[in-house]
């Protein structure tokens, strides 16, 4: 706490009030209209602003980009090769699916022939060694049935 400060009692303090100060205008003189001829553009220009001020200053020419060199024209046959090269890169990827696709089923009919052949081979195996293999089973002979049933014993 400050050693001035008493309980109860505000505090004064001195207020210095300030007022701003106007700026007086600035004395406006009328700019000597100066004839310009056509075509020329002088050193200093100047511009009288809506409220009288003159404002004087160099003109300064607006920066121009620099002109585009024109772009030759593509050529046909330019246009004809390049349309040719992508067509050729095409058919050659075409072609290699294609031959790809080609050695596939070349296999896949291959591979048919041959599991044609073990089974076919098989069938026959089982008929040729079926009939030659042992004989089992009931043999029935009709001429001697018939021969034992008319031969009567009495």
């Amino acid at each position: 706490m400050h050693s001035n400060h008493t309980p109860g009692q505000p505090a004064q303090r001195a207020v210095e009030i300030h007022q701003p100060t106007p700026i007086p205008p600035p004395v406006v003189q009328a700019a000597p209209v100066v004839p310009v001829q056509p075509g020329t553009v002088p050193a200093v220009a100047s511009i009288v602003l809506p409220d009288g001020r003159v404002v004087t200053g160099y003109a300064i020419d607006p920066a121009r980009p620099e002109p585009v060199a024109a772009k030759p024209p593509v050529s046909r046959t330019a246009v004809n090769v390049a349309l040719g090269g992508v067509g050729f890169l095409a058919v050659c990827g075409g072609l290699l699916l294609l031959t790809s696709f080609i050695a596939a089923l070349t296999a896949f009919i291959g591979q048919l022939i041959v599991l044609a052949a073990v089974v076919f081979g098989g069938w026959i195996a089982v008929q040729v060694l079926g009939t030659s293999g042992s004989k089992g089973g009931t043999t029935v002979h009709i001429r001697r049935a018939v021969f034992k049933r008319n031969h009567f014993h009495g």
